[in-house]
């Protein structure tokens, strides 16, 4: 009977410590997170050149910006008071179509938050803000 006790409480403790253990690496892995990233104006001047030309935004033929449309408003830099129907003001894609540029609009007037993706890699190179 006691070496059955004996088994039964090196389950629970092995259980409990393993428990913590993938709780410590969840904590771990959520605090280094990486957020949306602030471009530099040495990366967004490299992603302009002479011919930026605007492309519609009703035939949705950019990038699908959503899920990093996500993260900014999980890192609380657009609002989720703003309707995903009036958030994107316009889209450019520059001559080689290389890069497209993305305007959101925030809730103040005449200021944006720009997203710059970079389309050879299929993934956003980061955001900045724009004031007009």
């Amino acid at each position: 009977m006691a070496m059955h006790h004996y088994l039964r409480l090196s389950f629970i403790l092995l259980f409990v410590i393993t428990s913590f253990f993938c709780v410590y690496l969840i904590i771990k892995k959520r605090r280094n997170r990486k957020g949306p990233k602030l471009l530099s104006k040495e990366k967004y001047s490299s992603s302009i050149s002479e011919g930026m030309a605007e492309i519609s935004v009703s035939n949705g033929t950019f990038f699908n910006i959503w899920p990093y449309v996500s993260e900014l408003k999980a890192a609380k830099i657009l609002s989720n008071k703003i309707k995903e129907s009036e958030l994107i003001y316009k889209v450019y894609r520059n001559s080689t179509e290389d890069f497209e540029h993305v305007l959101l609009a925030t809730e103040k007037e005449n200021h944006f938050v720009k997203i710059v993706v970079d389309r050879n890699k299929k993934k956003p190179m980061g955001y900045l803000f724009l004031d007009l």
